[in-house]
């Protein structure tokens, strides 16, 4: 078990946590969600000991073993078989089957065990580091986006094998349906702090977001009290007869904790520019093959057109042509044969993994977008360069200043800017929070043109494509359907997972009415009390004010007077009615307090209904 306790951290003026807590239970699979910067990369430091916290501590039992994916290692051995076994422990070197059980898994082949590691691709690199940490058995894997360089089929057997993974598990990732078929519990970075739910990212965001609504509905309720209190004080407070009256109410209104407006942060916002066209074939795709060399074919003779509203996917394993077919359909490849058949209309944007490489260094994030569309004026492309999270001075900086994922948020910018028909998206999720791929995915459900779109989430295959051009072993085909149906139809030779569907029940608004009313006449039978005591204790605070007042004026003429006798009996009266004025304050703020709660707790409820 791991306790994170009153843990807080900040890099110069940016507070990323506030007295958090946290505790991993054992079994327990959390997947971390949390928008670009709130910290959770710096939480997996702060948990290996990279980090330091301000304050607070971290507990980690003695003897357990927390392994973490390395994005970038040195590989010392000749053959991918030895490096591999290098994460072996002493009493196990020579387990080697399990070394290549787990290369097998990530989709290795017998023939890659004896090639030099440095010999693959930057995402076989990956592949490798993840090999070495699954090879070391930790009780807790600590996984920052492990997704991003696995293809579909390699994502489906981590996905299993983290399943079956007998330890703790923290992951990171964009991929919400890989997080959400993996993890037990949703733990998330908002506002400062972590949220810990069981269940998929869905519920957590669902929870959330009743969470915010119930908290928006208690500080519009308080709000109106602090309104009614600040209001009657104003109106009494200059009133002899009830100004202690309304020195209750300012005692009321200072011991209120009184609540924030609530924090939201920045959301990517997309809305393609449609271009209007006649036509309603957008492209027409015949007999179409590809290929660096005569002997390397990639694809051959694919047949297929893509229509107004429609979305074709294409999947399959990394290296097979995906890419490589997406940037022959824009142009930027040149067919061996085959052709490519568009109306004069047709517009079309493209969104190409190396396509960064061509933004200019010293030109600005608005250069770069108004580039793309020298009609748009200033201020729309200003709009534009906001949606994309770049506003206020962000928006001049240099293209040699950003990261890589503000780079492809100014690509994208630049599709946003055109108008066009037609989408080639090669990888856009790549880099993007699950709050700016959730409005990706509704983007492109609500575009009107055509789109072709390479992407490893099953969500989006799922939710965003009518038909898929496959890359399997004998290069790719076209297949007249939606993914589900691919998987019931065909499926991937290396996975036989089941994937379930949810259906959420359906509201019943009488039965919303019926329970209304029934709360309705709760709250009155559970106020109606409390609401006679408040009007009693008011009335016998003013009669009480009312005598107080009198007996005020006599001790003053009683002094004046000299009257020593009337003077000892006035006081004495005078300190008795203070005492008991008091005591009815007391009693009123309880009984008020107790009012103001049934009432605000029954105004949520009916309002949820």
């Amino acid at each position: 078990m791991i306790q994170l306790q009153n843990i807080s951290k900040s890099f110069a003026s940016q507070e990323l946590f506030s007295n958090l807590n946290m505790k991993l239970n054992a079994g327990n699979r959390m997947g971390l969600v949390g928008r670009n910067g709130s910290g959770k990369s710096t939480l997996f430091k702060l948990i290996l000991g990279e980090e330091t916290e301000d304050s607070g501590d971290v507990i980690i039992p003695k003897h357990y073993k927390i392994g973490t994916l390395k994005q970038h290692l040195t590989f010392s051995e000749k053959t991918l078989r030895e490096e591999a076994a290098l994460a072996l422990e002493e009493e196990m070197k020579y387990d080697v089957y399990r070394v290549e059980k787990i290369l097998f898994g990530l989709g290795f082949v017998n023939e890659d065990l004896d090639k030099d590691p440095l010999s693959f691709s930057g995402g076989y690199q990956i592949r490798i580091n993840l090999a070495k940490l699954l090879v070391t058995e930790p009780n807790l894997l600590l996984l920052d986006e492990p997704t991003n360089y696995l293809d579909i089929v390699s994502l489906r057997w981590l996905k299993n094998f983290l399943r079956s993974f007998p330890g703790e598990l923290i992951l990171i990732t964009h991929n919400r349906d890989f997080m959400d078929s993996v993890c037990t519990h949703t733990m998330g970075l908002v506002r400062k702090n972590i949220e810990i739910l069981e269940g998929n990212t869905h519920k957590f965001y669902e929870q959330l977001s009743l969470n915010d609504e119930l908290y928006a509905k208690q500080k519009v309720a308080q709000d109106k009290k602090v309104k009614e209190l600040e209001e009657f004080i104003a109106r009494n407070k200059a009133r002899a007869s009830t100004a202690s009256l309304a020195q209750s109410k300012v005692k009321q209104l200072e011991k209120m904790d009184r609540m924030n407006d609530l924090a939201f942060d920045n959301s990517l916002a997309f809305e393609f520019n449609f271009k209007e066209s006649p036509a309603k074939v957008m492209l027409e795709v015949e007999a179409l093959s590809f290929g660096y060399t005569p002997q390397n074919i990639l694809f051959k003779d694919i047949n297929f057109s893509i229509k107004r509203g429609e979305c074709i996917g294409i999947i399959g394993k990394n290296g097979k042509g995906k890419s490589t077919l997406l940037n022959t359909l824009a142009g930027e490849l040149k067919q061996l044969s085959g052709t490519l058949t568009s109306h004069p209309s047709v517009e079309f944007a493209h969104f190409g993994q190396t396509n960064i490489a061509r933004l200019h260094p010293n030109a600005t994030v608005i250069d770069e977008i108004h580039s793309a569309n020298l009609k748009l004026s200033t201020e729309r492309v200003r709009s534009i360069a906001g949606s994309m999270m770049f506003s206020g001075d962000s928006s001049d900086k240099k293209v040699s200043l950003l990261s890589g994922g503000e780079k492809s948020r100014v690509m994208l910018g630049q599709i946003l800017a055109r108008e066009v028909n037609l989408l080639f998206l090669d990888e856009p999720t790549n880099h993007l929070d699950m709050e700016s791929i959730e409005a990706l995915t509704e983007a492109i459900q609500n575009f009107d043109g055509a789109v072709m779109i390479v992407t490893h989430s099953e969500e989006m295959l799922r939710r965003v494509c009518d038909r898929l051009v496959i890359f399997a072993k004998n290069g790719a085909e076209y297949f007249n359907g939606g993914y589900d149906e691919f998987l019931e139809k065909i499926g991937w030779e290396e996975d036989e997972a089941e994937q379930k569907v949810k259906v959420a029940p359906k509201s019943n608004n009488k039965e919303s009415k019926k329970l209304k009313a029934e709360l309705t006449r709760e709250r009155n039978k559970l106020t109606s009390p409390f609401k006679k005591k408040v009007e009693k204790l008011e009335e016998s605070i003013m009669k009480l004010e009312d005598e107080l007042s009198v007996h005020h004026e006599e001790l003053i003429k009683a002094s004046n007077a000299g009257d020593s006798a009337s003077l000892m009996d006035l006081s004495k009266t005078v300190s008795i009615e203070e005492k008991k004025v008091e005591e009815l304050f007391e009693e009123l703020e309880v009984q008020q307090g107790e009012l103001d709660t049934i009432l605000l707790e029954y105004e949520i409820k009916i309002d949820e209904i």
